[in-house]
């Protein structure tokens, strides 16, 4: 029984440590002989992008033995090999720009090592950089192979201080320009990273770039598909009931097939217990600050349809949260429309994990507390159907908001959304009907229903616009097909802040 490869991100001691390899060598195969040979690709964190580029970097230095029995074996010409410089930002804490340019020359000081190139003090990391790639090529008469892990770290981790990021983003931009005009020195470059920001800001002089992240003869390049999780791990995975891994896990998509992220299953294999394992590690502490000084306005509340040009990059003066969510692995693509000749896309969470940790900490963010006690109760009071229960929780929960954070509709909106979501349920936002869009929707085990409309209502007379709304456009007749079906009202006082309506009918 080989090893769960947990953590290991070293192509070599996977393969020599007799650990479960799952085969990606026929999409680096492509990548090399049918394209350009310059790449960029965002993933979210955790998704085995460094594996990537290990393996990537042991296959063109022509090291076979590690091949064995995977696509690449028979297809490479293992007679040739090349030279390989890999900057890695994966583990550099990088906190200013002085900080960065010591990880900068460290790299070329390490790589000059291995290649013969003693680093010139007296030259810019830029032209160390360039000579170094020059006397590479000189000496072995082969073309060099470059592999930037996590490029945009540097500027992520310090996203918050725009000094200090603008000075961060223009020592990269020249660092990648120098490659610019190297070509006839160049075999491949790929570079990866969580966020893709726009080639004005970062790559203007490295305008070759393909982005690749949204190809679909690549979007299973790194993540495991379900087929690869039953093929790969058959043994780990007999008494498991595969289809609520697939719900907790599963639901990635970057226009391939549904993926795992290999950090999260790999942590279930070895446990067996249902945690939020990736949520736990990968936390980007910076959205929820952006979230809470916009308002909580959660862009997919509200908007149905993107473009892959706001889903593919963001700019450092204007960062969208949309981008952010979706590089970052909060929300995924989970339909493709096409009208005429435009891709767009509807997101929603990937999967149960990602769905209940973003609202359990976007909670936090609006109460200052974590609710999961009150989650607790709430789930408890949708399971046995008690009515008045619901009501007491969400008047509780309500009264928990700071005055000063209520300011708006769309605060309410956050902290009720984040509530519904937080119990892990399937819960589907602006539900479409032929008369309507339903504001909540909880679906509880396949078999009970509850359809909630929200208002934030100024006067007393507006009292029971909730309640009857649902039953003018009969939303409910959507669900009918369910063993029991509720509606339920809620309606705020704007002002007084608090829960003034509750009402609830079971339809079905």
């Amino acid at each position: 029984m080989k090893l769960l490869p947990i953590g290991i991100s070293d192509f070599k001691k996977l393969r020599e440590g007799g650990y479960i390899y799952v085969d990606k060598t026929e999409y680096i195969y492509r990548l090399i002989k049918e394209g350009g040979g310059y790449y960029f690709l965002s993933r979210p964190r955790r998704f085995g992008k460094s594996l990537l580029l290990s393996t990537i970097r042991y296959l063109f230095e022509g090291q076979r033995e590690l091949f064995k029995g995977l696509y690449m074996e028979d297809r490479w010409n293992w007679k040739e090999s090349y030279p390989v410089i890999r900057i890695d930002f994966a583990e550099a804490q990088v906190k200013n720009v002085d900080e960065l340019e010591k990880e900068l020359k460290a790299t070329i000081i390490e790589t000059g090592k291995k290649y013969g190139y003693e680093y010139n003090k007296e030259y810019t990391i830029n032209r160390n950089l360039r000579l170094l790639i020059e006397g590479i090529y000189e000496e072995s008469k082969k073309q060099v192979v470059i592999l930037v892990d996590e490029y945009d770290k540097p500027i992520l981790d310090n996203i918050e201080k725009r000094e200090e990021v603008e000075k961060i983003r223009e020592v990269l931009k020249g660092f990648y320009t120098t490659l610019k005009g190297l070509d006839e020195y160049i075999k491949f470059v790929l570079v990866t990273g969580v966020s893709k920001f726009s080639k004005v800001s970062l790559f203007s002089g490295l305008n070759q770039l393909e982005d690749i992240s949204l190809s679909k003869e690549y979007g299973n390049i790194c993540g495991y598909t379900q087929e690869e999780l039953k093929k790969n791990f058959k043994e780990y995975l007999e008494g498991v009931n595969i289809e609520e891994v697939r719900e907790w896990y599963n639901g990635y998509n970057f226009l391939g097939d549904r993926l795992y992220n290999p950090f999260d299953i790999l942590l279930y294999l070895k446990s067996k217990k249902f945690k939020n394992y990736w949520y736990e590690t990968g936390k980007t502490e910076f959205l929820f600050k952006m979230l809470k000084s916009r308002n909580y306005q959660l862009p997919y509340l509200n908007k149905l349809y993107y473009t892959n040009e706001i889903l593919e990059k963001f700019d450092i003066e204007y960062i969208s949260i949309e981008a952010l969510m979706f590089q970052t692995g909060y929300l995924t693509i989970k339909e493709v429309n096409k009208i005429e000749e435009e891709e767009l896309y509807v997101l929603d969470y990937p999967n149960k994990e990602v769905r209940q940790s973003f609202n359990r900490e976007l909670l936090y963010y609006i109460t200052g507390e974590y609710q999961i006690d009150k989650t607790s109760k709430l789930k408890m009071a949708f399971i046995k159907e008690d009515i008045e229960e619901i009501r007491n929780q969400i008047e509780i929960f309500m009264e928990s908001i700071s005055y000063e954070i209520l300011k708006n509709e769309y605060v309410y909106q956050a902290a009720i959304y984040g509530l519904m979501y937080s119990m892990g349920y399937i819960v589907i936002i602006e539900d479409s009907t032929s008369k309507g869009r339903i504001d909540i929707t909880i679906l509880i085990n396949r078999m009970k229903v509850y359809i909630i409309e929200f208002k934030v209502i100024e006067k007393e007379e507006e009292k029971g616009k909730a309640i009857k709304q649902i039953e003018e456009k009969e939303y409910y007749k959507k669900y009918l097909n369910y063993e029991k079906v509720y509606i339920v009202g809620i309606e705020i006082n704007k002002n007084k802040k608090q829960v003034i309506n509750f009402e609830y009918k079971q339809v079905k």
